[in-house]
């Protein structure tokens, strides 16, 4: 949520640095990662500046067992320029000393055995990949030259070197403040702690309800599904065919195919929908499934091999296709449940419940939940682009004319939304914007948090920061004095 406070250093930290975290996270699949080699000396290597010279690379600092090379700050720039960034909002002493922060986080995710999945980092590296693949026509040897590397084998080995190295970092981070909580009292003390001049503004905001009417799938649609997953099942269990090649040529799940439907499932990390879940973690190795229904549509799964918590499967999803004459009785009945509504024959709360395909929403009178605050809440400004665009015209209550939309697999289906409250905007109260107070809270705890493990890990880490940076302003004690 935007505050338009000019000085909430209560929660807030510089804009800058909100803006460096972002798209950072973005630029750092660019960077390289390294384990310090006690042997390596302190030059390492040739890299390319800006106006195209050659520099020798030299190790920038060492944090526990990696190191930071002066190619690593270089290479983030020159990314977050290539993103459009604005380099005046941070400068090279930033994006070092974010930099050292990761190699931290990292280090010590290492001490403390927190673990990464292999199988997950090489399918990301894959997506990865593929998303630069695009930028070079599909060519390999464009993309290599590129990143400077001799071989595709190299660049993914580096590639997974940076990913898993992410990884660890943000688990780390994770770790550090999944346990902060706040209660009532200290969210009541700190909201009193910010002068009356200095509080929140909150921006305008809306409640949005919605009523979704999706196409009905024959029968006889779903049955061929159905048949056709029973048959690649035939095929694999008593012909020997192979299941991954099944998957590659027929599975419907893009995010899975050029993996042969490939995913990695943990006990402890829920991942996938549950009726997934609960179907995989039943197989036996080598097992094939029955054929299910999740809300992509219908699959079997093949539980290729067992390893402790982790299970990895493979799956084909098949979704089922709705004729032109179901689209268009879809889109009939929800303009005469348009018109019940419009008539008083019945409110919007009872029209959802009553017709609304969308369970998450049709017993709350159709009440959209904001995926970031878990309340009715949408910041005008902070609102969904499409959604926006659907409620920008409505008054309260009125209700939009029949849209077409669609689901997360493509699927059409159409819905009528309304704004069913609207809030200006308006100077933080305590009373009525007691969760959005409660998160400031939250964030500046977190943040206490993991500035308290910084001090306390860089004091008892192995840290050798250059002398060309040691004249940075860092806001951590990097430099041990």
């Amino acid at each position: 949520m935007p505050l338009t406070t000019n000085n909430l250093k209560f929660t807030i930290k510089p804009k800058a640095l909100y803006v460096l975290t972002f798209l950072f996270a973005v630029a750092s699949t660019s960077v390289a990662q390294e384990i310090i080699d006690e042997t390596k000396p302190e030059v390492s290597k040739d890299t390319v500046t800006d106006s195209g010279a050659t520099k020798i690379d030299g190790v920038a600092a060492v944090v526990g067992d990696y190191i930071v090379l002066d190619s690593d700050i270089d290479k983030t720039m020159l990314q977050l320029k290539d993103q459009g960034a604005s380099m005046a909002n941070f400068d090279r002493c930033q994006l070092f000393g974010k930099l050292l922060e990761d190699k931290l986080y990292a280090h010590h995710a290492i001490q403390d055995s927190i673990d990464v999945n292999d199988a997950e980092i090489r399918s990301r590296v894959d997506q990865q990949i593929n998303q630069f693949l695009q930028q070079t026509n599909g060519s390999m040897e464009e993309l290599l030259e590129f990143y400077r590397k001799d071989d595709e084998v190299s660049f993914r080995e580096e590639m997974f070197e940076i990913n898993k190295s992410n990884m660890l970092a943000t688990e780390m981070k994770k770790k550090i403040i999944d346990e902060v909580e706040v209660t009532p009292e200290e969210v009541r003390q700190f909201f009193n702690k910010i002068p009356k001049e200095e509080r929140p503004t909150f921006g305008t905001e809306l409640k949005v309800a919605q009523i979704v009417i999706e196409p009905k799938v024959s029968d006889e649609e779903v049955q061929r599904v159905i048949d056709r997953l029973n048959e690649f099942k035939q095929q694999v269990e008593e012909e020997g065919k192979s299941f991954t090649s099944r998957a590659v040529l027929y599975t419907e799940d893009g995010g899975s195919k050029k993996t042969g439907g490939l995913y990695t499932l943990d006990r402890s990390k829920p991942r996938m929908v549950k009726e997934f879940r609960e179907v995989a973690f039943s197989l036996q190795e080598g097992q094939i499934s029955e054929p299910f229904k999740t809300d992509y549509g219908y699959h079997i799964i093949y539980l290729e091999k067992i390893r402790g918590q982790e299970y990895d499967v493979r799956h084909i999803l098949l979704m089922p296709k709705v004729s032109e004459k179901e689209i268009e009785e879809a889109k009939k009945e929800l303009e005469k449940v348009r018109e019940l509504i419009v008539s008083g024959d019945m409110t919007f709360a009872e029209a959802a419940k009553e017709f609304s395909d969308e369970k998450e929403t049709k017993f709350q009178g159709g009440q959209l939940i904001n995926p970031q605050t878990q309340d009715y809440n949408f910041e005008l400004t902070k609102m969904d682009p499409e959604l926006y665009g659907q409620i920008q015209e409505l008054e309260n209550n009125e209700i939009s004319p029949v849209i077409t939309d669609q689901d997360r697999t493509g699927a059409i289906k159409f819905k009528l939304v309304t704004v069913t409250d609207r809030t200006d905007e308006h100077v933080a109260d305590y009373a009525r914007d007691y969760l959005k107070i409660k998160e400031l809270a939250l964030n500046e705890k977190r943040l206490k948090a993991i500035e308290d493990w910084q001090e306390e890990k860089i004091d008892e880490t192995y840290i050798k920061i250059s002398s060309a940076y040691r004249n940075c302003d860092f806001k951590s004690n990097w430099l041990k004095k």
